[in-house]
């Protein structure tokens, strides 16, 4: 057996949806995010088709577009981590971090700028809204832990909103950027990282270091761990 073949026999559903999501995206160049693209992916991958329809299928037919950019998602999410563990990362000024991470991200999907753009269309349906700002925060708090933050108060938040929100617009500029190796996506992604670093820099200025906001923070405890 070729040792460079996943064993997709010994994975979890889980791990089946994430092995197969690159090639998922790569199908949904042509087909968009539909059973086509799975079908074409699976047997790319030479994993037997039904196997990876039970892999989808708890997630219904009206699920499947956004379970397969979910894995996707995951799949560049776990890419990242292995690429560039914190501790790689802590030779890095912290700007130099976010901004590293976020390209890693770029680069990933560099080729299939179309998969890109209809994920995203997928994903600004009503319906999918809410599980859209959870993937999009999820990645965000990855790219933070590994950059170093530790925040737990207010900023473990608002450093999360702002990174998601960052790479959501980086994204739709990436989708219609037809410059050389993608510059134009790059420049912007810069100036925004840019942006971001003065706010912090002028948000420490005015709070001061150790000034604490409980009553926001709580708040914001509330809504991620609702009372029961």
């Amino acid at each position: 057996m070729d040792t460079m073949t996943p064993d997709f026999a010994d994975m979890t559903l889980d791990e089946l949806k994430v092995a197969l999501a690159p090639d998922i995206a790569a199908s949904a160049i042509f087909d968009g995010w539909n059973e086509t693209a799975l079908n074409a992916a699976a047997e790319m991958a030479g994993c037997d088709p039904d196997v990876a329809r039970l892999a989808f299928q708890s997630e219904g037919k009206g699920g499947l577009p956004m379970a397969m950019i979910e894995a996707w998602i995951t799949s560049v999410d776990q890419a990242m981590e292995a690429e560039w563990p914190a501790e790689r990362l802590a030779t890095l000024k912290i700007r130099e971090r976010i901004r590293t991470l976020v390209a890693f991200r770029l680069d990933a999907v560099a080729d299939i700028d179309e998969a890109v753009r209809r994920a995203l269309a997928v994903m600004a349906q009503p319906q999918n809204a809410a599980r859209a700002l959870k993937l999009g925060w999820r990645s965000a708090d990855i790219m933070w832990r590994l950059a170093g933050d530790t925040a737990t108060d207010y900023n473990h938040y608002t450093k999360r909103a702002i990174l998601a929100g960052i790479y959501s617009a980086t994204l739709a500029v990436f989708v219609n950027d037809e410059s050389e190796g993608k510059a134009d996506t790059h420049a912007f992604l810069e100036r925004r990282i840019d942006g971001v670093m003065k706010f912090e820099k002028a948000k420490a200025q005015f709070l001061g270091k150790d000034r604490e906001l409980p009553s926001l923070t709580r708040f914001l405890g509330r809504l991620r761990y609702p009372a029961r």
